[in-house]
């Protein structure tokens, strides 16, 4: 009897990026060394897992939840109490494994609340997770026993004996910590879009009229994926207790929850590295934006505009039309249309940037005189010549940009028909 074997061929790229995203994971702490740039970094890596346990329902299974701060939130919740637990002697489990019990609360929750939310889809699906989370965040206020009320719940992950003298006192420890859990759960949500399931969720997502036709359960299978969903956002909660050791009625707000949304958004939901992106720019949005100016919400909410009118598929959309042209060897001929495009969009952000600057100096230090600095510029806030200069300089800058981005589009237009005559021209060989 013949026996036949398959040999599937390794594929060296997936390899090669899984292994640059554990390097850069190990090496970054060693690049940015300050206690603030750790735990920034720290920050990030729950943020990543946050948002890509977000895009598991909103990218791959297209439900737009308005409430996903629920399970990052309890997940936090429950693992602040389970370090408090631990520290007082009546639970015997290891401080890295807290996220585990925030997980497993994030699980139980997305059960308890999912078999609601999951039997709608769309715009009523939509209207429930944000009444559940109005509901969640209206009772983190009213029962103080658990949530702490308004100062929340505090703890301390230094605690019980240390482990090869790994204490989680510094930063750095939770740092590693973090960034070995973000690497697990990454790579299981990867895998789990390659799974009967994911791809099935893909399907409901698309055309769920078809995949109730063939027989599949459209309400189960979005069910759960919600629970495993939830699953990793409890997780994430319970790495944020651990970097913070205080939770507060905050991560269940539905500010948590539009923040989730609006980055994984601008990462771009439609690729599985969009949300890593858009997580990367919401700690830095909300870190180091929020110190520079105190507008950053006014510029957060026009860069969405920006990107909603411009680029509806995200950042992650961007990288990929470009490598493909790229891959064509098409993209030095967009090298100056580029430039120019930024230089023009450069000038229109400046000059808004200067009137929003003066407007809310007026608004809210206007008794600190009219004088205003920003960007090394001393600006006279009630002046006209500061006015009038935004004002022309934001105006000549949207022309400009406007131009430029016609421009850019017939060359884009042209370069996709070139490409498209490639790709029949390889066909045919």
């Amino acid at each position: 009897m013949s026996q036949y074997y398959e040999f599937k061929p390794i594929n060296l790229g997936r390899w090669i990026v899984w292994s640059l995203f554990a390097v850069i994971l190990a090496v970054a702490p060693l690049l940015f060394k300050s206690s603030l740039s750790v735990t920034i970094l720290s920050q990030m890596g729950i943020a990543i897992i946050a948002c890509l346990s977000y895009n598991m329902l909103l990218g791959q299974g297209g439900m737009l939840s308005f409430g996903h701060a629920v399970y990052t939130g309890l997940g936090s919740y429950l693992a602040i109490h389970a370090l408090n637990s631990i520290s007082q002697g009546s639970l015997p489990l290891p401080v890295a494994a807290v996220p585990l019990v925030g997980g497993l609360a994030g699980l139980g929750f997305a059960v308890l609340f999912g078999w609601v939310t999951t039997r709608k889809s769309g715009t009523t699906f939509a209207m429930i997770t944000l009444g559940l989370g109005e509901l969640v965040f209206a009772l983190s206020l009213m029962i103080p026993e658990f949530f702490g009320g308004e100062g929340g719940v505090a703890g301390n992950r230094v605690t019980g004996k240390p482990f090869f003298g790994i204490t989680y006192g510094p930063p750095l420890q939770v740092y590693y910590l973090i960034a070995a859990y973000t690497f697990v759960t990454v790579a299981a949500m990867f895998a789990f879009t390659r799974t009967p399931l994911g791809r099935m969720l893909n399907a409901v997502r698309d055309n769920p009229e078809r995949v109730e036709f063939v027989g599949y359960n459209t309400q189960r299978v979005r069910y759960i994926a919600f629970i495993i969903s939830g699953f990793f956002a409890g997780v994430s909660g319970g790495l944020a207790s651990l970097l913070f050791e205080i939770v507060t009625a905050e991560v269940v707000g539905a500010a948590r929850s539009g923040a989730y949304l609006l980055f994984t958004f601008l990462g771009g939901a439609t690729f599985f590295f969009g949300p890593i992106l858009g997580a990367i720019l919401m700690v830095i949005a909300f870190v180091l934006l929020s110190e520079f100016t105190k507008a950053w919400l006014l510029y957060l909410g026009l860069i969405f505009m920006f990107m909603v009118m411009y680029a509806p598929g995200g950042i992650a959309s961007l990288i990929m039309m470009n490598l493909r042209v790229a891959a064509f060897g098409l993209l030095r001929k967009l090298w100056v249309s580029y430039l120019a495009l930024a230089v023009t969009g450069l000038m229109t952000l400046l000059g808004a940037s200067v009137m929003i600057e003066m407007v809310y100096h007026l608004q809210l230090n206007g008794a600190m005189g009219d004088e205003v600095q920003f960007l090394g510029m001393s600006l006279d806030s009630r002046g006209v010549n500061s006015w009038f200069g935004s004002v022309f300089v934001m105006l000549t800058g949207f022309g400009l940009f406007e131009l430029t981005r016609r421009q850019f589009s017939l060359e884009w237009g042209e370069i996709q028909t070139e490409i498209e005559k490639e790709i029949k021209r390889r066909e045919t060989l």
